[in-house]
């Protein structure tokens, strides 16, 4: 199981940005599909986006397509731009070995290693 470790959050106004990232420290991501979760308080864990090990394919939720951009390089990356106070959340990123089918549909339990979390608080 991977040890996951996600960066990026912190605090910013609605209507800004940030750019979460996620690593697997001294192991490569290289053939696994990574997605990226949020779960605010009191709600279920929301699935947001996941892109395939190859980086070829990308899915994102209705929610925020248009929005957020996942890309990977060395690690992956969440950039998330007109952000909303409603979208302050804890964000997880999670990772699913690919073999051959891509993100598929997403859905948490396609993945079994996932990092502890990055608070992103959006004020109004």
């Amino acid at each position: 199981q991977l040890q996951l470790v996600e960066s990026g959050g912190g605090l910013v106004q609605s209507g800004g940005s940030l750019r979460l990232s996620c690593a697997a420290p001294g192991f490569p991501l290289d053939y696994y599909n990574v997605g990226w979760f949020r779960q605010a308080p009191g709600k279920e864990r929301e699935a947001l986006s996941c892109i395939s090990s190859s980086g070829g394919s990308t899915i994102y939720a209705d929610s925020v397509k248009g929005r957020f951009t996942i890309s990977r390089a060395n690690a992956v990356y969440l950039e998330m731009n007109s952000l909303k106070p409603e979208e302050t959340a804890v964000y997880y990123c999670a990772a699913a070995y690919d073999w051959g089918g891509g993100c598929g549909v997403l859905r948490e339990a396609a993945f079994g290693s996932w990092g502890q979390g990055t608070q992103v608080t959006v004020s109004s």
